[in-house]
């Protein structure tokens, strides 16, 4: 290779770092397997950081909103992202919304004309054996490619339909009805007490409505494309459980045997259980309740659980086709392959859900890949920064055993309890703020 670094994906984190890499001096191949005659059926053109589903970057609030801060602090790194984005922006309120077109055109001519990076359109089949390397093909990687990893990793990393359970933040949860306990009380605990989940107890009734909400919900339709992929039988989404009889979830993931409720000193007639999700333990993911009803008919009938009346979600269920790494244990804090560190992983391979975050984690692999190239010490940037929080998430301090591609969210920040909640939004962002900037002036690993 006569590169310094090999990307292997044109989508938005590949563009990301060849970028961040070219303007700090190093040369890129950029292998983009579109253009070659061979495409995922999901991408409609040849043009690099084509936007697949929707045109948004979701909110570019950087006061109150998480995604909005990622946003402020990828453009304080110079983001090939964001530039482009707000060339092509088109009118979307307080959101980021682009025309699709305008937008990937601006990203593959800004690569185009960098004389730090070269295209090829080609397909790569196999891992490089040698050479930095920064895997960014994203959630819908070929087949052999994947296979490939697959036997780096010794994972199953063959693409399938994967169900993700819903992840409440837990603060919202009323601790007044839920009570924390494990079944028959055994368990680690914090304090090795037993209390590893929250329980949320439903009555005869309460549980007959929600099994009948759970048949009636508005379910997500399949693309052509995805119909013939197949879910896991152990990620069942829970209406499908639902529908194979009235009692099948208070035997299985709504079963209520071992879990004294303290106000009554009985056995509910169901339970809804919660499992830790980070380290923090201001993430709650809730057992079992893989989904593929639509966001908002989720939202409306998980808050009739008890206790979840006034839930706020940092994660919605869902159903779709997506190859991923358990990062947590397959990755370094540099994002790179434990056992073969010439290679990084970068995008929503690592498990980030979403444009943004796959730029944000494609950007900070190409500051990695620099840095190493200059043969200097990488600086994380501050745990509680947007992109801080969001790669720490990736790199460890997710629960690796739950681990599901997830959006930037204050619950992955560092909390704050001293402040009253309906100020804590604006103190995580001026924290992450003041933070980021003392990080800014102190690095001087990766200089543009």
């Amino acid at each position: 290779m006569t590169q310094d670094v090999h990307i292997i994906g044109g989508g938005l984190a590949g563009s990301e770092a060849a970028w961040q890499l070219a303007r700090r001096g190093f040369t890129v191949r950029l292998s983009e397997m579109r253009g070659t005659g061979e495409t995922s059926p999901a991408h409609q053109t040849d043009g690099l950081a084509e936007l697949v589903c929707s045109n948004s970057f979701r909110s570019d609030d950087d006061t109150k909103n998480a995604v909005g801060l990622l946003h402020h602090e990828m453009r304080r790194l110079d983001s090939l992202i964001m530039r482009a984005a707000e060339t092509a922006q088109v009118p979307a309120g307080s959101a980021l919304a682009v025309d699709r077109d305008i937008f990937s055109a601006e990203v593959q001519s800004t690569l185009d004309a960098h004389p730090n990076v070269e295209i090829v359109r080609e397909r790569v089949d196999d891992l490089p054996q040698g050479g930095m390397t920064i895997v960014a093909t994203g959630p819908l990687t070929a087949a052999r490619l994947a296979q490939s990893i697959g036997t780096a990793t010794g994972k199953d990393s063959l693409a399938f339909f994967d169900a993700i359970a819903p992840i409440v933040h837990f603060d919202s949860i009323d601790m007044q009805v839920c009570w924390k306990a494990s079944r028959w009380d055994k368990g680690s605990g914090p304090d090795g007490e037993g209390k590893d989940y929250i329980n949320c107890p439903m009555t005869k009734e309460q549980y007959l409505a929600f099994h009948q909400g759970l048949i009636d919900g508005e379910k997500t339709d399949f693309k052509e494309w995805e119909e013939e992929t197949p879910y896991f039988e152990g990620c069942m989404p829970i209406e499908v459980m639902a529908s194979r009889g009235v009692d099948t979830l208070r035997y299985g993931p709504m079963k209520p045997v071992g879990l004294d409720d303290p106000r009554t000193g009985r056995w509910p007639y169901a339970v809804v259980q919660l499992r830790q999700d980070n380290k923090l333990g201001t993430l709650w993911n809730m057992v079992g309740f893989q989904t593929k009803l639509k966001h908002r008919a989720q939202v409306e009938l998980f808050r009739t659980i008890p206790g979840l009346e006034k839930a706020e979600f940092a994660r919605l269920g869902g159903l779709h086709r997506n190859t991923f790494l358990n990062s947590p244990t397959l990755l370094d804090r540099q994002l790179r392959l434990k056992g073969a560190e010439h290679i990084r992983f970068a995008g929503q391979i690592t498990g980030c859900e979403g444009y943004v975050e796959s730029s944000a984690v494609g950007l900070v692999a190409g500051l990695m890949a620099a840095t190493e190239l200059s043969g200097r010490e990488w600086q994380s940037p501050p745990r509680t920064s947007a992109l801080g929080s969001l790669l720490a998430h990736i790199t460890g301090d997710a629960d690796a055993e739950t681990y599901q591609p997830m959006n930037v969210n204050f619950g992955l920040f560092p909390p704050l309890h001293d402040v009253k909640k309906k100020q804590r939004k604006e103190a995580y962002t001026e924290r992450a703020k003041a933070d980021f900037g003392n990080w800014l002036s102190q690095m001087d690993a990766v200089p543009a």
